[in-house]
């Protein structure tokens, strides 16, 4: 049986991995496994190591704590994103993470131009 906290730490990696660019190989050969290894994390069917999550936070370039973060508002609903209308779950949607990785690869200057932008339609709906 799958533990939550080893669905949510493998949903994190998916996640993060997704939101870089790396594929399940290109992972796999960063922290020294097989691709197949990779996918049982992530489905939560097998448990990440403490040196293996610390070797898989360093491919992905993010601290441990990462993959912890949000544990708590899958148990218990989140007030002020609820408030905000963002769903507890943004990075489930891949909607959500595509517009993520869109946004980042705009040039900073621009990206600032797009933000201020946003602001300005959010507040005015």
């Amino acid at each position: 049986m799958k533990h939550p906290v080893d669905v949510h730490v493998g949903k994190r990696i998916r996640h993060r991995r997704w939101l870089v660019g790396m594929t399940q190989q290109q992972l796999a050969e960063s922290v020294g496994i097989k691709f197949q290894q990779i996918q049982k994390y992530e489905t939560g069917m097998n448990r990440v190591s403490a040196s293996r999550l610390w070797d898989i936070a360093a491919s992905l370039s993010v601290p441990v704590s990462f993959f912890f973060e949000g544990l708590s508002d899958e148990q218990h609903v989140d007030e002020s994103a609820m408030a905000a209308e963002v769903p507890s779950d943004i990075l489930k949607d891949k909607e959500a993470l595509d517009l993520i990785r869109s946004y980042y690869a705009i040039p900073e200057m621009q990206r600032r131009r797009l933000f201020e932008l946003a602001r300005v339609l959010s507040d005015a709906a």
